[in-house]
């Protein structure tokens, strides 16, 4: 995905899922129209090589395909 079209959004991560992926709420202050909605998001390689951990209730900074909006990738955890 490049970068330079990715949406960027924050959330809230509502539940952990095996294999590291997460389900996430997206924040009411979300771009491009999307508010309130659940997305299935994972850790991004940058974060999996660091060991960064996330837990139910930490906030996120998502990236986002503007062609699939059901799925996200974390690249930051706020």
């Amino acid at each position: 995905m490049d970068t330079a079209k990715a949406i960027e959004v924050e959330g809230t991560i509502t539940s952990v899922l095996p294999g590291t992926m997460f389900r996430v709420e997206l924040n009411r202050a979300g771009g491009a129209g999307i508010n309130a909605r659940l997305v299935l998001a994972h850790i991004s390689g940058k974060m999996r090589k660091r060991f960064i951990r996330l837990t139910i209730g930490d906030r996120v900074k998502m990236q986002m395909s503007p062609y699939d909006m059901d799925k996200a990738r974390i690249v930051y955890r706020l």
